[in-house]
């Protein structure tokens, strides 16, 4: 069964991705609002029907500002960390709020999604693996350094959200104050263009197949320059520079390289089902 992935919003006014296998989907986080989520989702013929689940990266709000309308719309179970809840203020049931674990493996229908830590200045941010049909998708943002465990799990994947959020000398000459390059800089952060493309060229495997450049800063880093920069290193691999402000196609894993709208109009009904192993 194929896999169908498409990042619904990237950058720091909100993030969403989408990864789902025809009959159910998950959504790892929520940082636009519902009523946005939804209309970009139906522009590509994506249901919010088949999500059965959101998993939250972290309490910052460009993660989260969706979170409790869309989890109450929809009656989604929300996994995040005890504290990343620590650090939220949900309007949302504890029935529809469950735990999650560095290592922890969840099940919703036939995806799994494994969650670990990751460096980031938050209260316990992860970031997800998640398998299905015999594909593997990372999603990988909000990075301060690449540990060992992300360059294992990174090199498993036949696609990627993987943050390339600033050209390092657009930071270092640009209007932030000192303390926010640093902080950006820190380890803590976020990850640079060089620091992406390092992981890209020497762990990415030969079976992966697309690229999400994601979570782009709007004042340190361009579009266009990020691209040619993958480019020139991509090999079999597509690369799509995930925006802010509209989402990407939707692509499918597998030997079609797009999923086009009038692939997707059937739309299977699946109650919601889960097991946290």
């Amino acid at each position: 069964m194929p896999l169908f992935i498409s990042s619904v919003a990237s950058g720091s006014n909100g993030n969403c991705y989408y990864i789902g296998n025809g009959r159910e989907a998950i959504l790892v986080d929520a940082g636009i609002s519902c009523r946005e989520t939804e209309k970009r989702m139906a522009r590509q013929g994506l249901s919010m029907q088949q999500v059965k689940a959101i998993f939250v990266s972290h309490e910052h709000t460009d993660h989260i500002r969706g979170l409790s309308v869309l989890a109450n719309k929809y009656q989604l179970p929300v996994f995040l960390s005890d504290g990343t809840r620590a650090g939220c203020r949900l309007a949302i049931p504890d029935r529809l709020l469950h735990p999650l674990a560095d290592l922890q493996t969840v099940t919703v229908a036939d995806l799994e999604i494994t969650s670990f830590r990751k460096f980031h200045d938050a209260a316990d941010p992860h970031s997800f693996l998640i398998n299905s049909g015999g594909y593997t998708v990372g999603v990988f943002t909000d990075i301060g350094r690449v540990c060992e465990r992300m360059v294992d799990y990174f090199s498993r994947c036949d696609a990627a959200f993987l943050e390339a959020n600033y050209d390092v000398d657009m930071l270092m000459q640009g209007r932030y104050p000192f303390f926010l390059k640093n902080r950006i800089r820190s380890g803590y952060g976020h990850l640079s263009n060089t620091e992406a493309l390092e992981l890209f060229r020497q762990y990415r495997s030969p079976k992966l197949s697309h690229l999400f450049l994601s979570h782009l800063s709007r004042d340190n880093n361009d579009p266009e320059l990020v691209h040619n920069l993958f480019n020139e290193h991509r090999g079999d691999t597509e690369i799509i520079v995930a925006g802010r402000y509209a989402e990407t196609p939707v692509y499918r894993l597998g030997d079609k390289p797009t999923l086009m709208r009038s692939e997707w109009n059937i739309q299977i009904e699946v109650t919601h089902g889960y097991i946290s192993t």
